[in-house]
């Protein structure tokens, strides 16, 4: 059996017992019924709104079932294809389809040719493979080429663990965020250097990115290499560390120009191993690394 609903953007509300929340669909085409198949589908701008969140796309179903022992109706999945949007008070996510699992409380955002996340304070992801969103655990995971950015910094990276956090009036904020790769390479590019390391930490609140395990600096030619380095996002400026456990030390090659035979000869590569103290800044480079043990 079908119902078809055609007035404009007809309120549907069903009741979730499972979460005891509301979820409500509306549609600016049409909503319709089938019960037997215990579906609801919207068609044309379709919306799914649930606390602070809402979901936006061209064509969007609803499956359910009974609520055991009770009156109403538990919403188990819901699918969402077409120009896909989903909105929360921090950040605006974009795809192409969307699956949301109440059961296992997992959103999955797909995309062609990425999945894409917008914060409101301008930060960028977007992956390859899909991003999947767990709303009671307050995660998010990005898979694929999965690429970062924000006005200063571009992080790559095939696997990106996002987690949040909630004040006391509900609203959400990027707590960190962990950064993986399956080749053990995960890069930082800024206008200052390229960093590279086997995995990292980004932490929104000092805005900073740790990278450890074999980590190389690459500024301008000059070659350093350490165990953890850290990027202050906001300076674009690194420091590199090493691990006095294991006995090793911060080694590089770094390029000096000598300014009256910059023209003539080029340059030279000299190799530099630092000691417990920062290096200190020559004149005539152009290195801005902190360099500690």
């Amino acid at each position: 059996m079908r119902i078809s609903f055609t007035s404009l953007a007809l309120l549907l509300t069903l009741i979730s017992t499972a979460h005891a929340e509301d979820i409500h669909l509306t549609a600016d085409e049409r909503v319709e019924w089938y019960r037997s198949e215990q579906k609801m589908v919207a068609v044309g701008n379709a919306v799914a709104s649930k606390q602070d969140m809402n979901v936006r796309a061209d064509q969007m179903t609803a499956f359910y079932e009974q609520a055991s022992g009770q009156s109403g109706t538990d919403i188990k999945d819901v699918h969402a294809i077409g120009n896909v949007i989903m909105s929360s008070p921090s950040a605006k996510a974009y795809g192409d389809t969307l699956d949301y699992d109440l059961r296992k409380d997992e959103m999955i955002l797909r995309g062609k040719p990425v999945a894409k996340i917008i914060t409101t304070d301008n930060k960028t992801i977007t992956a390859t493979d899909n991003i999947t969103y767990y709303p009671s655990q307050n995660k998010a995971i990005a898979i694929g080429d999965v690429v970062a950015k924000d006005q200063d910094s571009t992080i790559y990276s095939n696997k990106m663990v996002s987690y949040f956090t909630k004040n006391d009036q509900g609203q959400s904020s990027l707590e960190k965020v962990e950064i993986y790769s399956d080749n053990k390479q995960i890069k930082i590019v800024n206008e200052q250097a390229v960093v590279t390391g086997e995995w990292g930490l980004y932490l929104p609140q000092i805005n900073k990115v740790r990278i450890y395990n074999n980590v190389v600096i690459n500024q301008d030619g000059n070659i350093l290499h350490g165990d953890y380095a850290e990027t202050d996002l906001k300076t674009s400026i690194s420091r590199v560390l090493s691990n006095k456990k294991n006995g090793k030390r911060v080694s590089g090659v770094f390029i000096e120009k000598d300014k009256d035979e910059k023209k003539a000869e080029g340059s030279k590569a000299t190799t530099v191993k630092t000691s417990a103290q920062p290096e200190t800044k020559k004149e005539d480079n152009k290195n801005n690394w902190n360099l500690k043990e």
